[in-house]
């Protein structure tokens, strides 16, 4: 499981122009799930992202996470998160998750997540989407659960 974490000042995300999710401080993730993964290793990622201390402090230390900030989250699944670019130009996305087990797993991240983030909105699974995103710092951060 891949998770690419970006803190935001806002974030929304929008399908046939109408905004489906939007948060304002927080981070906008896109999830990438592979054939392998399971809810045990959902967790493991979902207790490292809401206890991520990547907001700043009153010194400038990046000490607080989520809840210290009264921040939100915006999560999009991204199966492009698993493409192999090793073999010519056209990515290869075979280590993805097939969509149902894919979009039942993306589901548990989203319910889960709700049980310690108050604000957690989030794009449709396989859907054609628009992010909007604006960074803050930038700062983003990559977890890979084949790391942790």
């Amino acid at each position: 499981m891949r998770f690419l974490i970006q803190r935001v000042t806002s974030a929304n995300v929008t399908i046939e122009d109408r905004i489906v999710g939007a948060i304002n401080r927080g981070f906008c993730v896109f999830v990438g799930i592979s054939e392998s993964d399971t809810r045990k290793i959902a967790d493991k990622m979902i207790h490292k992202l809401v206890n991520m201390r990547i907001f700043s402090d009153a010194c400038g230390k990046t000490n607080l996470n989520l809840a210290s900030v009264d921040g939100g989250l915006l999560i999009i699944s991204q199966f492009t998160l698993y493409a192999d670019c090793r073999h010519g130009n056209r990515p290869s996305f075979l280590e993805a998750g097939k969509p149902e087990p894919s979009r039942e797993l993306y589901e548990y991240i989203i319910a889960k997540c709700r049980q310690s983030v108050p604000v957690v909105e989030h794009g449709e699974f396989g859907a054609d989407m628009q992010v909007s995103i604006v960074n803050d710092g930038p700062f983003t951060v990559w977890l890979d659960s084949e790391t942790l």
